[in-house]
């Protein structure tokens, strides 16, 4: 499950004339505000959840910025955050490239140890692939993670309370080529009170019951399960994380009635 969050805006400045309008995503949008002599740069949250920013000119170091590039910054839920206000290099002519990353959640989040409840509405759960699976649970952002196998359009439950984060339910099909079909999968993100975030991927497409923004309770039916993404066979993919400085981690947690690692 990797490629699901991070935002990648890139925007051209022009160094003599006025700023274009920058690219957005489904995560932020990157704003430019020409001032006299100098740009300023703001992050836009479009999430009803907080994200952490970082704002470079990879093609230009050591360009005149107040902070200093890369910056970084925190922006509140549907909120913004002028992140720098950047000076273009003397006797420099052409086009300035500025680059934004971001990521869901803030690195601020203290998660609590909580017992979640099954995200299946069946009476029993079968993992296929648990913590530290060798198959694809062998990085930062999965490795706590639990896949149970389940037939598509099985519906997916809230396992937790919270606040419905992200909504990704356009794609449909699957496949084994984990650089190609990672991005592919739908999901629900869930943010916890703690600042913690439950991830519920390989929807169905069109699966999602819920939507952006959302309160959601516990038990609660949110999506249909599916097999979308980088996947060998149907299932829900589940994991909580937290963003740790730029890059989400997952955590370990405990379920009611799956045996702990």
């Amino acid at each position: 499950m990797r490629h699901l969050v991070l935002l990648l805006l890139c925007c051209a400045l022009p160094l003599q004339a006025g700023a274009p309008s920058p690219p957005s995503t489904d995560i932020a949008d990157l704003r430019i505000e020409a001032a006299d002599g100098y740009y300023l740069a703001w992050a836009i949250n479009r999430l009803p959840g907080p994200i952490e920013v970082r704002l470079d000119a990879p093609a230009t170091p050591g360009m005149a910025s107040q902070p200093a590039l890369p910056a970084r910054a925190g922006v509140p839920a549907g909120g913004q955050v002028l992140v720098a206000r950047i000076s273009p290099p003397a006797g420099r002519s052409g086009r300035l490239q500025l680059r934004l990353l971001g990521v869901p959640g803030s690195s601020n989040a203290r998660p609590r140890d909580v017992l979640y409840l099954p995200p299946l509405a069946r009476t029993e759960l079968r993992v296929d692939q648990g913590f530290e699976g060798s198959f694809s649970h062998d990085d930062a952002e999965n490795r706590y993670a639990l896949d149970f196998a389940t037939p598509p359009g099985t519906p997916v439950l809230a396992a937790r309370a919270g606040v419905v984060m992200q909504v990704e339910q356009r794609h449909a099909g699957n496949g084994q080529d984990r650089a190609r079909d990672a991005a592919q999968a739908n999901f629900i993100r869930i943010l916890h009170d703690d600042g913690s975030m439950a991830l519920y991927a390989h929807l169905a497409e069109h699966g999602a019951l819920v939507r952006q923004g959302q309160q959601v309770t516990a038990g609660q039916r949110i999506g249909l399960s599916g097999n979308t993404g980088f996947s060998t066979a149907p299932h829900l993919h589940f994991a909580v994380q937290a963003n740790r400085g730029m890059q989400l981690v997952s955590l370990k947690f405990r379920m009611q009635g799956v045996p702990s690692p």
